[in-house]
């Protein structure tokens, strides 16, 4: 293994602005920074994407591991400052920083056909985009850490019964384990954010393959969602169930009623209607 120096340089007043349409908030506390970086599981992946890197102070404890690493960030003043730092800090080879947008990047293009984690602390305004991309590429990506606002984080994490369980909690839930790992207060950020925020971790399932139509089910989570309040009965109306299906009892259930597996059974009540 190589002989790795923690990245501490960087650390403090980097001269970078944070850009408020960006929705930039530079982690300072070096301590939380080495938690997230430590929250990763590095026995499953070799390969890391960190999604806005910032002023690197996330970049560097990752980069006491063992890894490959590609920092993908928007910012040109950020990217200038991460390349000055990467000379004086970064082991040469284990680290690109890469301009571009996690939410365009053709994912394909990552490491090529090997497995990645996702890691950062992610822009509130584009969180749960970022989450939903990884859901889209699971195959690949079998570890995910990274820092939300904390309700977003608790909801992603929330169980049936709970108010803030919902579309994204039962659409991670059904290929990802999801742990709330910890709480970040305000103050460790430059600006502050005027919200706490929350890290979580997912590791993917060992069987992360539905046993159902997999678009079939992300329609009725979501649509089952958008009218939450109501049974499913009203809320999946549009699909025109016959009207035995429609007896069941599951369809007098509200979605916040239901977990996973209840969900995966619907959906193949749902494909099975009619035929």
């Amino acid at each position: 293994m190589k002989d790795r120096k923690p990245n501490r340089k960087i650390v403090g007043s980097s001269g970078v602005r944070a850009k408020k349409y960006l929705g930039q908030h530079f982690l300072t506390d070096p301590e939380i920074a080495k938690k997230i970086a430590g929250s990763l599981d590095f026995s499953m992946v070799k390969n890391v994407v960190e999604v806005g890197p910032g002023t690197g102070i996330l970049t560097g404890f990752l980069l006491e591991n063992p890894i490959s690493l590609i920092a993908m960030e928007v910012d040109l003043e950020s990217i200038d400052y991460l390349k000055k730092a990467e000379g004086l800090n970064f082991k040469e080879g284990d680290l690109e920083i890469r301009r571009g947008d996690f939410l365009k990047e053709d994912l394909n293009s990552v490491f090529k056909d090997e497995g990645f984690a996702v890691v950062g602390n992610f822009p509130y305004n584009i969180s749960s985009q970022i989450l939903f991309k990884a859901l889209e590429h699971r195959e690949r990506v079998p570890n995910f850490c990274g820092m939300f606002q904390k309700e977003v984080a608790q909801r992603i994490c929330s169980g049936p019964g709970s108010k803030a369980y919902g579309i994204l909690s039962v659409l991670t839930q059904a290929f990802y384990q999801a742990e709330y790992l910890f709480t970040v207060p305000p103050s460790v950020f430059n600006p502050p954010p005027k919200v706490d925020s929350g890290v979580l971790r997912l590791t993917r399932k060992e069987n992360f393959h539905l046993e159902c139509d997999e678009k079939l089910f992300f329609k009725i989570v979501k649509m089952g969602f958008q009218q939450r309040r109501k049974t499913l009965r009203n809320s999946l109306k549009r699909l025109d169930l016959s009207d035995g299906l429609r007896e069941l009892s599951i369809f007098g259930q509200r979605p916040e009623q239901l977990g996973v597996e209840e969900f995966i059974d619907l959906t193949k009540k749902i494909a099975q209607d009619g035929s």
